[in-house]
């Protein structure tokens, strides 16, 4: 499959593919295994990857970024992942990143880049979601009220992941109650928390124990308070601010599925083989090889219409309905390719020695967040079919 792939990219594409091939290759799937049963975060790991230059290439040269595109990131998330990595440790630094680059003023974008491009600053976390809200986020209750020069932050936000290893969050609160804006998506506003300053001092953090080591929070803000000039893009105008990293966000997350899937076919195809049941490899039985081979089928596709998503972010173009296709399909192909992986390995599946189970409860993520097969649906349904809204 790589020389088939190696046939319609380009040499920078392929040059990347293989240097964080090379990378991941330093960090076996040993040392994810241990990080997954101790609860631990990859520090070696991300930092490496950030040093290398791949964890910040969206990031323009003049902030010592790489420049380069979606297109180009996905290829690296989508390498992460098939190397049996878990992307979803790093991965927001790319697109969060975006936020600050598309809506900061000059001198949030000279005062924060830099720093993430070097790996001093850490900005890993979105604020969005919340207990009560779910995806429905123009209903959020984080209210931020203006007291001179300050905000003043209360609420609760649920499921922030790597808050605790991130020292930059982008936060999501309204400053116009729902009720007297003309618009839903009006009177909410983004903010960037210094989350070292905040935490102890109007920030609460409460782990969440799940099942994936996905470093998951809860947050509590009590009166925290959040400088005039931690405004990211225009107060009232937020709900664009999170909107515009979103598509990004979809196609990075669509192109780690089909790492994850491509992972799953390369060790169901390994396995089967040269796994001798009733004196023949089990690959040999039709049972084993179909699903095995229509999971490369679907990855494949999937694929596909990742790479048309990412180029068309590039281009400036559209691309609402595509990234949401991607992450989709990717989603739901990558599944398939674990659980058939998984029923190819039978017993020994199970075993956290073969690392499958981990990542099968990893890439099971993916149908739910960032956003819910059933929502990308919906705006299918709405946005690209004209038919009458759902909810």
């Amino acid at each position: 499959m790589a020389e088939r792939l190696a046939t319609s990219e380009s040499g920078e594409i392929q040059e990347i593919r293989t240097a964080v091939r090379q990378l991941c290759g330093r960090y076996g799937e040993d040392y994810w295994l241990a990080l997954d049963r101790n609860n631990d975060y990859p520090t070696a790991f991300v930092r490496e990857l950030t040093q290398s230059g791949f964890l910040t290439v969206l990031i323009p040269e003049e902030y010592g970024g790489a420049g380069l595109g979606v297109a180009e990131a996905a290829v690296v998330m989508e390498e992460v992942c098939r190397s049996g990595a878990h992307a979803g440790a790093c991965h927001a630094q790319m697109y969060v990143m975006g936020s600050v680059l598309r809506h900061g003023n000059d001198e949030q974008k000279r005062r924060y880049l830099p720093k993430i491009a070097s790996g001093e600053l850490r900005l890993q976390s979105f604020g969005v979601t919340e207990p009560t809200t779910g995806t429905d986020t123009t209903s959020l209750k984080t209210v931020a009220r203006r007291d001179g020069d300050d905000y003043v932050i209360n609420g609760q936000k649920v499921w922030i992941s790597r808050i605790q290893h991130s020292d930059l969050m982008v936060l999501l609160a309204r400053t116009t109650p729902k009720e007297q804006v003309a618009r839903k998506t009006e009177g909410l506003s983004a903010f960037i928390v210094d989350v070292k300053a905040a935490e102890g001092n109007g920030l609460e953090i409460r782990p969440i124990e799940s099942m994936i080591n996905h470093h998951s929070c809860e947050l509590f803000f009590d009166e925290l308070r959040i400088p005039r000039e931690n405004l990211l893009g225009e107060e009232g105008a937020g709900f664009k601010v999170i909107l515009d990293g979103m598509n990004a966000e979809r196609v990075l997350i669509a192109a780690e599925c089909v790492g994850d899937g491509r992972y799953f076919i390369d060790k169901a195809t390994a396995y089967a083989k040269e796994r001798i049941v009733f004196d023949r490899p089990i690959g040999q039985n039709q049972g084993v090889q179909f699903p095995i081979a229509r999971c490369y089928a679907e990855v494949e596709a999937a694929a596909l219409m990742v790479e048309k998503a990412a180029r068309l972010f590039d281009a400036g173009e559209p691309c609402g309905a595509e990234a949401n296709i991607a992450k989709m399909l990717a989603s739901e192909a990558s599944w398939r390719a674990g659980d058939v992986c998984m029923q190819t390995h039978g017993g020994f599946a199970f075993a956290k020695e073969y690392h499958i189970e981990r990542k099968f409860r990893e890439t099971r993520l993916y149908q739910i967040a960032p956003i819910s097969t059933n929502l990308i649906l919906s705006f299918i349904g709405e946005h690209v079919l004209g038919m009458p809204r759902s909810f």
